[in-house]
């Protein structure tokens, strides 16, 4: 932090309050050379994490979304929340690790639908029929055939 007054480089908190809203954090410092006392407000810096939609529209990462998703190809299937939860963490984790805080839905659903054929088929079928978007039965039939085909070695 650099002294207001003379531009020295060190300094030492005097006090520190959080505000009225905690959003942000108040430091009161004291410059190490001139000894002259400044007031500094600390923020968080949040830039949203976002979703990249198939037609190239941005919106914000939404877990409740990722979730609701996930619930309604789990329904009346023998998954706990737990791991329902553990793979929107994973999901979540994604974007939090990605350098440009982005992902696509593409990558969302397939790491989605990877996780879900290991833990119930039911709900992975599910999953991807809406994420594949079948137009008809064929499409659906050809993606039943290919899960069976993996789980026969």
């Amino acid at each position: 932090m650099n002294c207001p007054f003379c531009g020295h480089l060190e300094d030492k908190v005097i006090d520190s309050r959080e505000s009225k809203e905690g959003e942000a954090i108040r430091r009161r410092r004291q410059c190490l050379a001139c000894e002259k006392r400044f007031t500094t407000y600390e923020r968080i810096d949040e830039v949203p994490y976002m979703v990249v939609k198939k037609d190239g529209r941005r919106e914000k990462f939404d877990r409740q979304k990722v979730l609701a998703g996930l619930l309604k190809s789990a329904e009346k299937r023998p998954i706990s929340m737990a791991k329902l939860s553990t793979l929107v963490n994973e999901v979540e984790a994604r974007v939090t690790d990605s350098p440009d805080r982005e992902i696509s839905t593409t990558e969302i659903g397939e790491l989605l639908m990877d996780s879900l054929r290991d833990i119930d088929k039911i709900a992975y079928v599910r999953f991807a029929s809406v994420y594949r978007d079948f137009q008809d039965e064929q499409a659906f039939f050809n993606e039943l055939k290919n899960l069976m085909r993996q789980k026969s070695p």
